[in-house]
């Protein structure tokens, strides 16, 4: 799968966060929690994946770009993301 993403967003997010947007290669897609992210009209789809990079559970917020995803946000996952997480995916 290709990933994408904005230069500028990525060194941001490092600074922040100290997670560059090329970790989410790691993510572990079979196994995440995507729904789409309908909060606001953003002109254009976009999903946000709860899903794991080795044993620690992280959100990328996305939108599908040809066969690309587009990274548009990137981060650890707080506590009650892990529990919805724990809960959705036990079901």
């Amino acid at each position: 799968m290709q990933i994408t993403y904005d230069p500028a967003k990525d060194a941001r997010n490092i600074e922040e966060r100290g997670l560059p947007f090329a970790l989410v290669r790691d993510f572990e897609w079979s196994t995440a929690l995507i729904l789409e992210d309908d909060r606001f009209d953003y002109g254009e789809c976009r999903y946000r994946a709860m899903g794991y990079i080795g044993d620690r559970l992280h959100v990328v917020v996305f939108t599908p770009r040809g066969d690309a995803v587009h990274i548009i946000s990137f981060r650890k996952a707080n506590k009650r993301e892990v529990k919805n997480y724990d809960q959705e995916t036990q079901s």
